[in-house]
């Protein structure tokens, strides 16, 4: 049951077949929490049926049946859905023209033009939309006066109708809700569900449109593949970083306009224009939302490979390969479904006060100490002046200094705020709204949000938290104890970009070359029993890194085929681990979730135009595995951190699509 791939339908054996439904999926919860939610579909399936699971399409016009002049309709907005296309052909196709649907987009300044609007439409009996009132929280108590004042009976048109569209907001006026009828018009889950909605809306599913092109063969395939590729970019988003590194809302006005102009191309042109679409489709209608360079690399990759009862012949949960991803995502993906859906029903639950174990204030009075106890004390900066004094021929010296800095700042605030919470449980000074922060933070294992702002991106729970930084505190100590270590861990650095540029910094001063023309190349080797004697003798490296039964070439697998990508050796292999004459030797990357065995890329300094980057794959090496971050003050994302050559015999795509990356950290 374990290692099957559908193990919520595998016959359990022995006594446990005995269990229930609903017991069965508390075993399965215990072995496989990836697969939970396809039980609980099973589970639905089985007690209620098969309409329970499957999203219907979204029907205004029982919506609209149900409301009156004086009870407005509320959309209550999720991402990746836009009702306004569907609102608008809903009024057209019931006699309101599209001068009789007044719409106004909500912000500054737009709260007295709405209420005019208003007040227009109230006499003529035509319809008003309100965009987006979650972006105007201080005129809803306006909006909420107007409805309950003046949108009353034998004061409205009959055929006056108040529109409002809002993400869920705690400011959204109580009285509008209760006497509105609210919809969701949520986007689809799963790959048949979504390409059933794309061919059920318009104007794919007008049939004039649908068939009106004057290469009706040639569309109908080519908006078969738009309307996947839409479905793919979307179904992407479940896997996380590993789908997209930043969660982009695509929605339905992407698709229509992408595939009007789809149509309009062929129509116009004999030869088909893939370079156009491609452009139009992969930069400006779907890549306007790509900020994220390697998000857009990846949509411009999807978008270069690629009728209803074919659609409704698909599986409801696909398998990953479908979204160009390999086995394990799903697991990924899988598991934190299972998460959320838990959390959800725990807050359905009423909470209950443990009275049988330690007082909150206890536990956290412990772990506190405990904290503080490991702790050392900050680095003394004239020690490292002395010892490492700033060269104009080495930098590292300088980024030693820069790292120390960085992270006394850190332990400083988390020092203080430890001890400041001791003393405020016990009374002797103020319980802050951070010291707060931090008493519930610690209490449920979560990184304080005012330590996490003084500190290195990092999405470890609390534990985890302290046990790395207390190796990163080690490392430096070693480093500044001893010497400047012959391999670094590239994962202990606060601010890898500063040592990335040290490195470079270092052969452009040697060799009297700009620095602006240097890059890297890498040497990916294996070396683990030299880098153990380097542990016992210095202990620079924390043994953690390091996993003693992968000592051989790092090999990333496609089950799909018999082609590997093997991070080979090198030819010239190290005998001893000594500093390279340029560069440097790195250690403690993961390929994505997996350890990081002992590979060790050495960071070799060239000129630009002397790099050969054929055959390679250009991997992106993240700091977390939330991969997105945001630009900091000194022009550096928060979590990027350089890309990585690795050979390869498949081309760059195969593994752009699979979200292959390097991280320097994982979440445990």
């Amino acid at each position: 049951m374990y290692d099957d791939l559908t193990p919520h339908r595998f016959p359990i054996p022995g006594e446990f077949s005995k269990l229930d439904g609903l017991e069965k999926l508390v075993l399965l919860r215990c072995i496989r929490p990836d697969k939970v939610i396809p039980g609980v579909q099973d589970f639905i399936v089985q007690n209620l049926g098969q309409q329970f699971i499957e999203p219907p399409t979204f029907d205004l016009p029982s919506s609209f049946a149900d409301s009156n002049c004086c009870s407005p309709l509320i959309f209550i907005l999720s991402p990746g859905a836009d009702p306004m296309n569907a609102l608008i052909k809903f009024g057209i196709d019931i006699g309101y023209t599209r001068d009789r649907i007044q719409t106004i987009s909500l912000g500054q300044g737009q709260g007295p033009i709405a209420a005019n609007m208003i007040y227009q439409a109230i006499k003529n009996g035509t319809w008003v939309v309100l965009q987006n009132c979650h972006l105007a929280v201080s005129w809803m108590k306006s909006l909420e006066k107007i409805c309950e004042e003046t949108i009353i009976p034998n004061n409205v048109n009959d055929k006056f109708r108040l529109w409002l569209t809002s993400y869920p907001s705690p400011d959204f006026p109580v009285t509008i809700l209760e006497n509105g009828v609210k919809m969701t018009n949520e986007p689809p889950k799963g790959l048949r569900s979504n390409l059933l909605r794309s061919y059920l809306n318009d104007p794919i599913s007008d049939p004039i449109f649908y068939d009106g092109c004057t290469k009706n063969s040639i569309w109908h395939k080519m908006l078969f593949g738009l309307c996947f590729f839409h479905a793919l970019v979307q179904e992407r988003r479940n896997f996380g970083p590993l789908g997209w590194n930043v969660p982009y809302e695509f929605n339905e006005s992407d698709l229509r306009i992408s595939v009007r102009q789809m149509k309009m191309f062929l129509d116009q042109y004999d030869e088909i224009p893939f370079e156009a679409l491609t452009y139009l489709t992969g930069e400006c209608n779907y890549g306007g939302r790509v900020t994220d360079d390697k998000d857009r690399r990846l949509l411009i990759s999807l978008l270069a490979q690629h009728f209803i009862d074919y659609i409704r012949s698909l599986p409801l949960n696909p398998m990953p390969e479908v979204y160009g991803l390999h086995d394990n995502a799903d697991i990924t993906k899988d598991t934190q479904e299972t998460f959320q859906l838990f959390s959800g029903i725990l807050l359905t639950l009423p909470r209950q006060k443990d009275t049988d174990g330690k007082s909150p204030e206890s536990i956290v009075q412990e772990l506190a100490a405990d904290i503080l106890l490991k702790l050392p004390p900050d680095f003394d900066l004239n020690e490292v002046i002395n010892r490492y004094p700033v060269k104009y021929e080495e930098s590292m010296n300088t980024v030693l200094r820069q790292e120390l800095i960085r992270f006394n700042r850190l332990t400083s605030v988390v020092r203080t705020t430890l001890i400041d919470l001791q003393k405020a449980i016990k009374g002797l000074v103020v319980m802050s709204a951070d010291l707060e922060d931090v008493f519930n933070s610690i209490l449920i294992g979560k990184l304080p949000s005012v330590w996490a702002a003084k500190s290195y991106p990092s999405l470890k729970p609390l534990g985890s938290y302290i046990q790395d930084l207390l190796y990163r505190l080690k490392f430096f100590t070693d480093w500044l104890t001893y010497d400047t270590p012959s391999v670094y861990w590239i994962s202990g650095f606060y601010f890898t970009q500063s040592f990335l540029t040290g490195i470079l910094q270092n052969y452009a001063r040697k060799y009297t070359i700009p620095i602006d023309t240097v890059g890297f190349t890498f040497d990916v080797t294996s070396n683990y029993l030299n880098i153990i004697n380097i542990l016992e003798n210095i202990s620079t490296i924390p043994k953690q890194s390091f996993n003693e039964n992968k000592h051989k070439s790092l090999i990333m697998n496609n089950n799909n085929n018999n082609n590997d990508v093997k991070l080979q050796r090198s030819n010239e292999q190290l005998n001893n681990l000594i500093k390279p004459n340029d560069g440097a030797y790195i250690t403690g990357l993961y390929l994505d979730d997996h350890e990081p065995s002992d590979i060790e890329i050495w960071l070799i300094p060239k000129k630009l135009n002397e790099i050969n980057r054929e055959s390679t794959y250009t991997c992106p090496v993240y700091k977390t595995s939330a991969r997105r971050g945001v630009l900091s003050t000194t022009g550096h994302s928060t979590n990027f951190v350089l890309y990585i050559d690795l050979k390869t015999n498949q081309p760059q795509e195969h593994w752009i699509n699979r979200g292959v990356a390097a991280l320097c950290q994982l979440d445990d």
